[in-house]
């Protein structure tokens, strides 16, 4: 049997002149070793050795190298004006013209490369720079920068190439990229950050730039994405109010994106969580709205809570991209709400827990997403924070003895704090560990229970109703393993903790807690979802006949 042995193969140096060294090193190819051999001679020339002279000697495996540096020569004057008077703020409007230090051939190749940067970004991707006049005095050199900036180009209409029904125009606008100005590589590379973060289309390719007639179109190769989902959830749930028998709860989402590839998505959400409590929700946005950097949102929600009370809200809020992955947001918020069941009111001496109430707030808010897929993240980082304050004004209602409202301050200041990070960590290829931690605060000195947050359910606290508790300062955190068979299929466990307080009802701290497991399977038109969950708080028992069980398809069209 014969062994193969690894190949070593071995360099010797001797370096002699005005630097002096010895030495040897061991590589596992020639190709690495030609590598060392090539980035020795460069750092030779970077510190002025430019007419250093080597020979080798191969014997076998082993290279001899023998160096002689020669003189060192030293720039003393490097001319740079004639580059000053086209692109001061690159080397500072007052530098001086003329560079009289020490001035290495990195040193050059660096300031190059910001000369050049500089030109592409301000129309001139065809232009170059090198040293012009050049003289030697003994070891001295001096020099003087010149710079072609050849044709100026500009800007052309942007090219779809694909099945995108995106529209030039909105492209434009998403990219921030006009006709007829100064081309840019800069903002080139920008749009394609942007593409890559957008949820409803993606990149098939590489985009690709054309000059012609001193103008650059850019080529991009857009698909738009199966992303407008028409989503039904059926929950089946203990009915608590004829014991023994099923409840059935429903959910019905309609999203649609990017409506005519002009930038405006839809939303629209109805929740029946128990036998007499809906939700409904309606959200509009329109991207770059009249051309500028800046997105409108219009959204309108009606909560009724069995018998007790009933909100209305309408929001108006703006954002602008800061960058590819950070949005700001500012925003303004009508709320009204209003008791339902009036009977026994006349009677209290306080504050019922549920009032009547006008609230007009402003907030603002900041979003972040770093992750590999807006649409089904499996690596990265998501934030979302907003602070909202305003005025709240508390409604006398005439079903209530007025002199309950003596002594109480019917206009006050009131301020919500809402958060949630989200985090997914891949584990191998078919393994991501999603990780979300929610937090919410709510501060007034009259706080009603119609005020409060609203939490529990799939989309937050898994293993109880939806909007099963109230509370005024909340956190929790949801922990959630899914193992990946397909591109988008995963079965998955999870568990949720968290710490919810109701200072209105006067109620301990809860600190609830749930398990469960379930799977998303894709199909060719959409996903089925499946979760069975069980939940334990102060209020409910961690029990089997307590147990939650979620199921539905989302459409995909």
């Amino acid at each position: 049997m014969q062994l193969l042995a690894q190949r070593d193969f071995l360099l010797l140096f001797t370096v002699e002149g005005e630097i002096s060294n010895k030495g040897s090193a061991v590589f596992q190819d020639s190709l690495e070793r030609e590598f060392f051999v090539q980035t020795f001679s460069d750092d030779l020339y970077n510190r002025g050795y430019f007419s250093f002279e080597w020979s080798k000697k191969y014997r076998g495996d082993s290279l001899e190298l023998s160096i002689h540096t020669g003189e060192a020569f030293q720039w003393v004057a490097l001319d740079v004006s004639p580059v000053q008077q086209l692109f001061p703020l690159v080397l500072g409007k007052k530098a001086d013209p003329v560079i009289q230090d020490k001035f290495s051939l990195q040193a050059f190749q660096e300031l190059r490369s910001t000369v050049l940067a500089a030109a592409e970004d301000s129309g001139f991707p065809f232009a170059s720079v090198q040293l012009d006049s050049l003289m030697r005095n003994g070891r001295e050199l001096s020099a003087r920068l010149w710079m072609d900036l050849g044709p100026k180009i500009t800007f052309d209409t942007i090219k779809v190439v694909g099945n995108s029904k995106m529209k030039p125009a909105y492209l434009h606008q998403l990219l921030d990229v006009k006709v007829g100005e100064n081309f840019s590589q800069k903002k080139v590379n920008q749009a394609i950050a942007i593409l890559r973060t957008i949820p409803y289309a993606r990149l098939t390719g590489a985009p690709e730039l054309s000059f012609q007639n001193s103008e650059a179109t850019l080529y991009l190769p857009l698909q738009d994405r199966n992303l407008n989902s028409l989503d039904g959830i059926i929950g089946v749930l203990p009915n608590e109010l004829e014991g023994g028998r099923l409840l059935l709860t429903g959910q019905f989402d309609l999203k649609l994106f990017n409506i005519g590839g002009r930038g405006r998505d839809f939303a629209l959400q109805w929740q029946r969580f128990n036998q007499f409590s809906q939700l409904l929700e309606l959200r509009a946005q329109k991207s770059h709205l009249l051309g500028s950097k800046l997105n409108l949102t219009l959204g309108f929600s009606l909560l009724k809570e069995d018998t007790t009370f009933l909100n209305r809200s309408f929001n108006l809020g703006f954002s602008v991209n800061l960058n590819p992955e950070s949005q700001l947001r500012f925003f303004g918020n009508r709320q009204a709400s209003d008791l339902l069941a009036i009977g026994g009111l006349s009677e209290l001496t306080t504050l019922p827990e549920v009032g009547d109430f006008r609230f007009t707030n402003y907030g603002l808010g900041h979003r972040f997403f770093k992750v590999d897929d807006r649409f089904d993240p499996r690596r990265g980082l998501t934030t979302d924070v907003s602070f909202t304050i305003g005025n709240k004004q508390i409604i006398q209602n005439t079903a209530i003895p007025q002199e309950v409202y003596e002594g109480i301050e019917l206009r006050t200041l009131q301020y919500e704090l809402q958060g949630q990070v989200n985090h997914f960590l891949p584990i191998g290829n078919k393994i991501t560990f999603f990780q979300r931690l929610a937090f919410g605060t709510v501060e007034n000195p009259n706080l009603f229970l119609n005020d409060l947050f609203r939490l529990g359910g799939l989309q937050s606290f898994r293993g109880f109703n939806e909007n099963f508790f109230f509370a005024n300062d909340y956190i929790y955190l949801n922990l959630e393993p899914r193992f990946y068979f397909d591109r988008y299929s995963y079965f998955m466990i999870f568990a949720d903790v968290g710490r919810f307080s109701n200072q209105v009802q006067n109620s301990p701290t809860d600190f609830p807690y749930a398990a469960g497991l379930g799977f998303r399977l894709e199909t060719q038109s959409g996903f089925f979802n499946f979760v069975y969950a069980l939940g334990g708080s102060n209020t409910q028992d961690f029990a089997f006949n307590q147990s939650k069980i979620h199921f539905g398809y989302t459409g995909r069209f």
